[in-house]
């Protein structure tokens, strides 16, 4: 058993059964035991890998959006370049050095980087060496400016709240004691207002998820962009609105039990697109149609990017630089399970990929 592990059971022990959010939450932002809290859990020698550590083609196509998307709503001066849930800095640099010769660009943007892991931002920092790079807790510390951000695979490490139709209600799920070991249970059903909506397109049984985190952040992106002008560009895994158990942890690259190892693996679940938008909409926002990963990525010039790529490639590199433009657009790999929305201050002013 490992410490956190420990120190939940004896709380669940004297207070009860916890939900599945509060039990997300400490496993991953406990501060002494927390998994984002304790390491860099990203590429190859952690537990999973994202788009950005990938291929550079990834960051270099979304900053060159970001950038164009910049010159549309004319080269706002000063604006905000930010990322929320940065990881290593991978997709900020390669934003970075797409967008170097862009006009103006860099003279006119201060880069912030949203980031809660005190280890994260020390990784990030040396990532981003020679960068004026301001790191803030919460997307509401951002400047009152023209935003452009960007988020990957921050979504989906959110605490959600998950629920089975019952004929009575709601039963959520919850972490309790089985003996002395953890284990997920149910509580007793009851109506959840948060789900009302969702009684016409589900039946007994079904599992929905919700992310009561996710909607304070979007409302807070979107207002800034709605009243000052830019752009936001989320992409993660998951689809248009959340129907099944995707409760999941992730180890070494492989799916581990959640309960098993709490802090010492990462927690996720998919993401409810259709939440992102409405939580955008309610603030004024114009919000893009979804659309898949490698979708976008064929829309903003992936093909034309790897090719140019290839020419200077032979051998093993050449090799390695098409599996990644196979892994990041393939239907079989992230092409189709990764989804994108962009959000903007009408439906004119969405980026480049994601016009309506």
């Amino acid at each position: 058993m490992t410490q956190l592990a420990d120190i939940l059971a004896r709380r669940i022990a004297k207070t009860g059964p916890m939900s599945l959010m509060e039990f997300m939450a400490e496993c991953l932002l406990h501060p002494q035991h927390g998994y984002y809290t304790t390491r860099d859990p990203f590429g190859t020698g952690g537990d999973f890998i994202t788009a950005p550590e990938i291929s550079q083609m990834f960051g270099e196509l979304l900053g060159l959006c970001l950038a164009q998307s910049w010159m549309d709503q004319g080269c706002p001066t000063p604006f905000t370049l930010a990322e929320i849930g940065p990881g290593r800095g991978t997709l900020m640099a390669d934003v970075l050095r797409a967008t170097k010769a862009v006009p103006n660009m860099h003279a006119a943007m201060q880069v912030h980087l949203i980031e809660a892991s005190p280890t994260l931002r020390a990784v990030q920092r040396d990532t981003l060496t020679g960068v004026d790079v301001t790191w803030i807790d919460e997307a509401a510390s951002l400047p009152a400016h023209p935003l452009w951000l960007v988020a990957n695979e921050f979504f989906d490490a959110l605490p959600i709240r998950q629920f089975t139709r019952d004929a009575q209600g709601w039963r959520e799920t919850q972490v309790a004691l089985a003996g002395e070991a953890l284990t997920l249970g149910l509580s007793s059903p009851a109506p959840i207002a948060a789900l009302d909506h969702r009684l016409a397109d589900t039946k007994t049984g079904d599992v929905v998820e919700i992310c009561p985190a996710a909607h304070p952040i979007v409302t807070e992106i979107a207002a800034r962009i709605t009243t000052n002008g830019g752009a936001a560009i989320f992409i993660d895994y998951g689809d248009w609105r959340s129907l099944g158990d995707t409760f999941q942890a992730l180890k070494a690259h492989k799916s581990v039990d959640p309960l098993a190892q709490p802090g010492l693996a990462d927690l996720t679940a998919h993401v409810d697109f259709e939440a992102l938008a409405r939580a955008a909409q309610t603030v004024g926002a114009a919000v893009s149609g979804m659309v898949s990963q490698g979708e976008l990525l064929g829309r903003l010039g992936i093909a034309h990017r790897a090719h140019s790529l290839a020419q200077n490639l032979a051998d093993d590199a050449l090799t390695a630089h098409i599996k990644a433009f196979e892994r990041l657009t393939s239907p079989s790999e992230m092409g189709t399970l990764f989804k994108a929305i962009a959000i903007a201050p009408t439906p004119s002013l969405l980026p480049p990929g994601f016009a309506q």
